[in-house]
């Protein structure tokens, strides 16, 4: 087999996998379809086995062939499919190529935590918490990252580039885009995570993977079975040490001969330096060690057996995954340009002084309810980055710390669209189930509330308006008041989008805003009336 040939494919791999998801989560323009959204996602590892869990269907062909590929080849997902894997190797990278001196070594496995943190994060899940898998899981870490940290640097280079285009009067290549201000304490833990995992992998390689990662943990249980696997022919080995100093999994161990297969990451580097051809990559059963071909043992050479060391507890708690897997479109026109809507609305000159009497954030339509919600959304943001009119926004503490990072309706940074489906096209993991368009005219997430004290109407005493021209069902509409008018609303036919909201121009509190529906409802239709006329029939208005 040629070793070169097996690396540089990994290594091919893995480019188009990084540059394919993070074009994806930094993708300003709309460019891609709900259709392409989902095959790029179908084989990452969480929203796959999540999706299967509640939209079971054709939907599990991704989860199937990621564990397929782990029986067969060992951790093929961590080496090539896994974005954050692969940002890790790019920073492992950068910094072989800083330090030249630098060199991988051999570290015990810390069996104990790791498989003590993969508890942490399933058991939870019988009981329904999903929090850690949202703080833990690579895709969606790798999400927040893409969306939050790089997402923000190619918009900045977007707009000094369509500035200097504007001077030149080419405005048909690029245009400024302007993003939503992020809450400080998601752009803190996002960074941190991301400082954290940089730092292990620029001095330790693939650390994270190997002590951190719910994802990894798990692979690695079932790659100690794999078929394939990177094996050590003993009699040929002479202990240089080469393997182990290009292993960025540290799982050779060269003085022993031995490989942890539950860490390594099939990466292919020590096939590749091993100058005695000592290394083969071949199907390994856990028989007698079999030579490949052209690597025969020379006279005396003993037979090598290898045992997994599996304890108890891990094997129970690889189990209790197992079972958790077991229990458990249209395409999307092109949107280009930046359809967050521009209004033209009275200034108050006062601030308002009630603030908005909100008992329940809103969740996404196509969520069904926050519970339902917060149970399966892992907060990898990408509805977040699709979202045309950037209404969807990560928690903080909107559903208390069990949501934070999933995310939710804020109607002071945008509103949702009417004819608007695309967060439930694109979600990765059914947290958001597919909604036709029909469904989403007559679904209502949350409902209307007015406050009378904070509107200009009643205390500037001047016409405004703004809610009832941006109601598309004319839940809030406008009604005499003395000489002007004032809103008046009808929640049985509200859908919560949010137009009212957004378009209200009172600061800081709004006098009207949508509150959470728990559970979501369905509105009644818009009552329609039919235009009279005094015309007799066949007679013409001019």
């Amino acid at each position: 087999m040629n070793f070169l040939l097996l690396k540089r494919l990994r290594v091919a791999l893995s480019i188009f996998f990084l540059v394919l998801l993070a074009a994806i989560f930094i993708d300003f323009r709309k460019s891609f379809s709900a259709e392409f959204y989902q095959w790029s996602l179908s084989l990452q590892f969480v929203p796959s086995l999540l999706k299967t869990i509640t939209l079971p269907g054709i939907s599990a062909v991704g989860l199937i062939i990621v564990l397929l590929l782990t029986v067969i080849y060992g951790r093929v997902y961590c080496a090539a499919l896994c974005p954050l894997g692969i940002l890790q190797d790019l920073v492992s990278w950068i910094s072989g190529r800083r330090n030249k001196k630098r060199r991988y070594k051999y570290h015990q496995a810390w069996t104990i935590g790791r498989y003590s943190l993969l508890a942490l994060v399933v058991i939870p899940l019988f009981f329904g918490s999903i929090t850690l898998v949202t703080l833990l899981d690579p895709y969606s870490l790798f999400g927040r990252i893409a969306t939050f940290v790089f997402k923000p640097v190619a918009v900045l280079v977007n707009n000094l580039f369509a500035a200097g285009f504007a001077k030149a009067d080419i405005y048909n290549w690029l245009y400024r885009y302007d993003l939503v201000p992020l809450h400080p304490a998601i752009l803190v833990v996002t960074t941190i995570f991301l400082g954290g995992i940089g730092w292990m992998a620029y001095h330790r390689g693939r650390l994270y993977c190997n002590t951190v990662c719910p994802v990894g943990t798990f692979l690695g249980f079932i790659s100690r079975f794999a078929i394939f696997k990177i094996v050590i022919n003993q009699s040929q080995c002479t202990h240089c040490g080469r393997c182990a100093r290009v292993c960025k999994a540290e799982c050779i161990e060269t003085k022993s001969q031995m490989i942890d297969y539950s860490r390594c990451v099939a990466c292919c580097n020590c096939l590749t330096v091993c100058s005695e051809q000592a290394m083969a990559y071949k199907p390994f059963l856990g028989a007698p060690y079999l030579m490949p071909e052209g690597l025969e043992p020379k006279s005396g050479a003993k037979n090598v057996k290898r045992k997994a060391d599996l304890s108890k507890r891990s094997f129970l708690v690889s189990a209790a995954v197992g079972v958790a897997a077991l229990y458990g479109f249209k395409s999307a026109d092109s949107i280009q340009g930046d359809k967050k809507p521009k209004l033209v609305v009275p200034k108050p000159k006062g601030e308002s002084t009630l603030p908005e009497n909100k008992t329940s954030a809103v969740s996404p339509p196509g969520s069904r309810s926050i519970e339902r919600f917060n149970k399966i959304c892992t907060g990898c943001s990408l509805c977040v980055s699709a979202c045309p009119t950037k209404v969807l926004q990560p928690s903080f503490l909107q559903y208390g710390l069990i949501g934070m990072m999933q995310p939710h309706m804020d109607y002071h940074k945008g509103l949702c669209e009417f004819d608007c489906t695309l967060c439930s096209e694109v979600c990765p993991t059914g947290a958001i189930a597919p909604i036709t368009m029909e469904a989403k005219h007559l679904l209502q997430v949350g409902q209307v509330h007015f406050e009378k004290k904070n509107c200009i109407v009643e205390t500037e005493k001047t016409d405004c308006g703004a809610c009832s021209e941006h109601c598309p069902t004319k839940a809030v509409h406008m009604v005499p008041y003395g000489k002007l008018f004032i809103p008046e609303i009808d929640q049985k036919i509200c859908v919560g989008c949010g137009a009212c909201e957004y378009a209200c121009p009172t600061t800081p509190f709004k006098a009207i805003y949508v509150n959470g529906n728990p559970i979501h409802l369905a509105a009644e239709k818009p009552r329609t009336e039919k235009a009279k006329s005094g015309l007799k029939e066949g007679e013409f208005p001019f």
